[in-house]
């Protein structure tokens, strides 16, 4: 690199707004938002999610069920990554998402059955935190919920080796080509660390924002004996 060029470098870095600059000019919930009346919310969080899900994908929010799942391994330090939410089953509580178990979060997962997961949809200032103990579906489940999967996912899924080192783009591609040749050979093939997890919920809280900071924090507990007991939080 000539001097000439580590100038303009440096000029370039020198206008570049700081993190604090930027942030600055978007300043969160300055915007219109819904109203949450905490004493009409429903019994259980399920029902509430539902319906707060059912009211973000009216109001066009974009990819409404990515999930944060957070999970710790055998260290006990936190890890975090998005995931694709499969379904909700409201009676019991469950959120269910799926995984190779090979994957860090499959093996963290095995090594502590219990996880939270975040939403939040900025265009309604809505954020769900979920925690409690993570289930396995049978293998049955799961290789039905990969055979229900779109083509590109169950590429994807059959080429697996999620968050090791790759050497380069054009080995995904050499690796999806054979993915591909694999499924037309047979549809029924599917990786077998593919697995259908559920998080049955036993602390949920419902946050919704406020341009004027009042914001609205509802939180669910269940007891022991699997009733469900609403209280305001302070948010």
């Amino acid at each position: 690199m000539t001097s000439s060029d580590e100038h303009e470098r440096e000029t370039r870095e020198q206008d570049r707004p700081t993190p604090r600059e930027l942030l600055a000019r978007a300043p969160l919930m300055a915007r219109p938002l819904p109203p949450f009346d905490p004493g009409a919310a429903p019994a259980s969080p399920g029902r509430l999610f539902v319906d707060w899900l059912a009211a973000a994908t009216d109001a066009g929010v974009l990819d409404p069920g990515a999930a944060l799942l957070s999970t710790a391994g055998a260290d006990g330090r936190p890890d975090a990554r998005v995931v694709a939410l499969r379904d909700v089953e409201q009676a019991d509580a469950g959120w269910v998402f799926a995984a190779d178990t090979a994957s860090p979060k499959g093996v963290q997962l095995a090594q502590r059955p219990a996880a939270a997961l975040s939403f939040y949809w900025p265009a309604q200032g809505r954020q769900i935190r979920i925690r409690g103990d993570v289930t396995q579906a049978t293998a049955e489940v799961s290789v039905a919920d990969f055979r229900n999967r779109s083509p590109v996912s169950r590429v994807a899924g059959l080429i697996g080796r999620q968050s090791t080192p790759m050497e380069s783009l054009t080995a995904w591609d050499t690796a999806a080509e054979a993915a591909r040749r694999q499924l037309d050979n047979n549809q029924d093939a599917h990786p077998p660390g593919h697995t259908v997890f559920t998080l049955r919920a036993h602390q949920v809280e419902f946050w919704q924002g406020d341009a004027g900071r009042r914001h609205v924090r509802l939180g669910y507990h269940q007891s022991t004996d699997g009733t469900w007991r609403r209280t305001l939080l302070w948010p």
